[in-house]
């Protein structure tokens, strides 16, 4: 049996920076070893914007974003790698899978963007993880709110990331999808051992998915 496993023993996720974007402004302090952290609080706080800033995404006016031991950003030591070699593997509220792809054509995509870096995640075991082997050959159109989902976690699986972060990625589902789809979280939780950041609106969820809470208010 394959196994999707990263080396390390703790998960770290240590960050100090200040983010501001037009009228919004915010200092955030994260230093936790959880294998997942949950970010929480109400809409504005600046949930995605942290996530976007761990991604590459936004550039924060100072401070430092540290991934177990890998510094990803750090203003007074002129560090700001690019995105594309952050190594950050993101599941959005929506799946944004290819429509002109099959399911394995999205997996797949992708799958080389970090050669060498580190162990590796394999098509197969991802498949057995997410359990989708039987969604491989279909349209994405042809997908429902969770098996899109979980298609998008195999997809970031593959991009071999350093850290997993997760924008609402249940806000989108009804509730029977939320508890179908719960379950692989879990078990991505347990079997992958990356750093995962995780944002959410839901209490039960955060209860369920996640081993520390931070909240911005």
């Amino acid at each position: 049996m394959h196994r999707c496993d990263a080396l390390g023993s703790r998960a770290m996720l240590s960050l100090d920076i200040q983010l501001k974007r037009g009228r919004f402004e915010r200092q955030v302090r994260i230093e936790d070893s959880a294998r997942v952290v949950a970010l929480v609080g109400p809409s504005g706080a600046g949930k995605t914007t942290v996530l976007n800033a761990i991604a590459g995404l936004v550039k924060p006016r100072a401070g430092r974003i540290e991934v177990d031991g890998r510094v990803l950003f750090d203003r007074a030591r002129g560090i700001d790698l690019p995105a594309y070699r952050r190594r950050v593997g993101y599941v959005f509220q929506d799946a944004r899978l290819f429509p002109h792809l099959d399911v394995r054509g999205n997996l797949l995509y992708g799958r080389h963007a970090a050669p060498g870096a580190g162990p590796r995640f394999e098509l197969d075991a991802v498949v057995a993880l997410l359990g989708i082997e039987a969604l491989l050959p279909r349209r994405t159109a042809n997908l429902s709110g969770g098996e899109a989902q979980r298609v998008a976690i195999g997809r970031s699986l593959l991009s071999q990331p350093a850290i997993l972060l997760f924008d609402e990625p249940l806000s989108a589902l009804d509730q029977a999808r939320r508890e179908e789809l719960i379950p692989y979280l879990q078990r991505v939780r347990d079997e992958v051992r990356l750093p995962m950041l995780y944002v959410s609106h839901h209490p039960d969820e955060v209860r369920r998915l996640t081993g520390a809470v931070h909240r911005l208010d």
